[in-house]
């Protein structure tokens, strides 16, 4: 794995649409030689995509919220081995009990 791609597989959501907002506003203004124009192109893709992949990881997260014992909201996590592993009502801050 490239240093590139490691870094970009830590970046929170905010950061990563962050980025990929000024590479945007980047590209849109011009006057970028060929290369780094393709570069900076290939870096939004990148960008783009972990964005798609948080995304998608936030709304799996909601949707696997089971209703808990006396009503309580547990969160089941998920992993990337498809496993889940269930939060206790009560422990994972801002669910109710």
């Amino acid at each position: 794995m490239t240093d590139a791609r490691a870094a970009l597989e830590t970046l929170t959501f905010d950061a990563a649409l962050a980025e990929l907002e000024r590479t945007v506003a980047e590209l849109e203004t011009g006057g970028l030689p060929l290369e780094e124009t393709i570069a900076r192109y290939e870096r939004g893709v990148a960008l783009e995509r972990r964005c798609e992949q948080l995304l998608a990881d936030a709304e799996l997260r909601v949707r696997r919220l089971v209703e808990g014992a006396r009503g309580a909201l547990a969160v089941a996590e998920l992993r990337l081995d498809g496993e889940t592993a269930e939060t206790p009502p009560g422990s994972n801050p801002g669910t109710a009990e």
